[in-house]
């Protein structure tokens, strides 16, 4: 005869007491999946805002006065310099922007940016050879901005320019830096 009084747990008949163990088992492991959910919101939220909101800002322009005509002779390229659209509030003095603006014979004015296309250095005017030389990597480029030697991939960019109320004014925009990539 078995006297065994262990009782077989496949058999084991629930209690009041393992249903209310398994409803807390239940509630807590779903308070910790919600405060889990809610703490990767909370970190994850701002993150993903940082990395994305750049990808939907527009670009701002806006007309920067930089002088009046009688302040530029016919056929001079000289450096001018504007405030950037964008400032940040700190940037200080890097929130000044440069551009080489020339006088064409008919009163009409042309800038060109003055960073390579290359790599963003500045390009310096060169008035004896008529050349943008970048003295970084080598970029030369002719008087009218297109590419002459080196590694620029594309011409200076060009800034828009008008006389207005006897001002003459650059449309500043965001650096414009392209790269080989």
């Amino acid at each position: 005869m078995n006297e065994n009084t262990t009782p077989d747990p496949a058999r084991a008949v629930p209690t009041p007491g393992d249903a209310e163990l398994a409803s807390r088992r239940q509630f807590l492991s779903r308070m910790s999946l919600t405060l889990g959910a809610a703490c990767a919101g909370v970190v994850g939220a701002p993150a993903l805002a940082f990395t994305v909101a750049p990808l939907f800002r527009r670009a701002p322009y806006a007309w920067r006065t930089v002088g009046q005509p009688k302040d530029f002779d016919v056929g001079k390229t000289i450096n001018v310099t504007f405030e950037d659209p964008s400032p940040l509030p700190w940037a200080g003095v890097t929130a000044r922007a440069g551009a080489w603006l020339r006088r064409e014979p008919n009163d009409t004015f042309t800038a060109f940016s003055v960073h390579c296309t290359h790599l963003g250095c500045p390009v310096r005017w060169m008035p004896d050879a008529n050349l943008f030389m970048c003295p970084c990597h080598g970029g030369v480029y002719y008087a009218d901005g297109t590419v002459a030697a080196g590694p620029p991939p594309l011409p200076l960019f060009r800034y828009d320019v008008r006389v207005l109320a006897g001002n003459v004014q650059v449309k500043a925009a965001p650096i414009p830096i392209t790269t080989t990539l």
